[in-house]
């Protein structure tokens, strides 16, 4: 089951045109398209005349056409037009769906239409800030989206998994200080590393003055996606007291959409805000990440198949696991209060 009332990521904005662009979210399959006016609108995936996917339609100014019979719909599925017939009967239609563009994004509700609050989209200005550059991209992850938050709240496994990348030596990660808190809709972790040796990802594109950093690793979740802000100073420049100007500045976005009970979208991207002015850190930053993801993606889904043979056996956890605990908690709970009868 999935938690629906609650805004997902469906896709990059630059990926919406006036080319239809087929996703499966939550089990339901969507087509979305761009307007010439520059509407972005999202579909059910159905013809209503023949069942047809939408997908194979082109789009005709702010209506998408479908490919078999040349009916019509407009940005809210009501078909507007049938080829040779002036009456179009009252049901036909398709179901379409709340969707905002926000911060180079493309955020869909498909929970119950009545509840959706565009105000309470999460925020990610960073892609936005001049002060920022960032590159992007997007996984089909074979596996519950759960695993991949249960990753991305868990930073010790980055000694072990990315020790080429962006971990570092492992001991520097289980003996960080760690602090998690319950936020008012999610679950935030505060990490410290003092006095440690930067990681490769960090050295390969900034050169720090000494061989030693303080370094500090914040995860903010809330349902829907996972923010991640990390970076290091010289050891001993104020970085602990607050002071993170200059040094290794990195932000990540990760919004994972359930596409199947057993596969992922995992919307990326990857942000700097040092040597701004030279393509080549972005990229090589760029490089790093697509191979720690690479690598999360390789135990991730081999993590899920040997869950898929054993699935009567639970989950052992260990005291690294307060903040994947809570958030599973938090996810239990919205979808418990989803499926609770409506007061008579």
């Amino acid at each position: 089951m999935f938690a629906r009332n609650l805004w997902y990521v469906a896709a990059w904005a630059d990926e919406v045109t006036t080319v239809p662009l087929a996703r499966t979210f939550l089990n339901e399959p969507v087509v979305l398209f761009r307007g010439t006016g520059g509407s972005v609108a999202a579909l059910e995936d159905r013809c209503c005349h023949r069942a047809l996917p939408l997908r194979h339609g082109d789009v005709v100014g702010d209506c998408l056409r479908c490919a078999y019979h040349g009916l019509e719909y407009d940005l809210n599925g009501q078909c507007v037009r049938i080829p040779g017939q002036d009456k179009i009967p009252s049901k036909a239609r398709v179901k379409a769906y709340q969707v905002v563009e926000r911060d180079d994004l493309i955020w869909i509700w498909m929970g119950e239409a009545e509840k959706a609050d565009a105000s309470k989209i999460p925020a990610y200005p960073w892609h936005r800030d001049s002060k920022w550059k960032y590159r992007k991209n997007t996984y089909l992850i074979d596996a519950d989206h759960l695993l991949i938050y249960d990753n991305l709240l868990d930073l010790t496994h980055l000694g072990y998994v990315h020790k080429q990348t962006i971990g570092g030596d492992a001991e520097t990660h289980f003996a960080a200080t760690t602090k998690t808190t319950r936020t008012d809709n999610g679950v935030r972790v505060e990490r410290w590393m003092l006095d440690c040796v930067p990681p490769p990802t960090y050295t390969s594109s900034y050169t720090f003055g000494t061989d030693r950093v303080d370094r500090w690793q914040e995860i903010e979740f809330e349902p829907g996606l996972v923010r991640i802000f990390t970076g290091a100073k010289d050891v001993g420049t104020g970085a602990p007291e607050g002071n993170r100007d200059g040094g290794f500045g990195f932000r990540g976005l990760n919004a994972m959409t359930p596409e199947t009970d057993d596969t992922t979208h995992y919307f990326w991207s990857a942000a700097h805000n040092f040597r701004l002015d030279e393509p080549s850190v972005t990229d090589e930053i760029y490089r790093n990440i697509v191979i720690t993801f690479g690598e999360d993606k390789e135990i991730i889904e081999s993590q899920y198949r040997s869950m898929k043979r054993t699935p009567d056996r639970p989950f052992i956890d260990i005291g690294f696991d307060i903040a994947p605990v809570q958030a599973r908690r938090l996810w239990a709970a919205m979808i418990k209060a989803e499926s609770a009868p409506a007061p008579l």
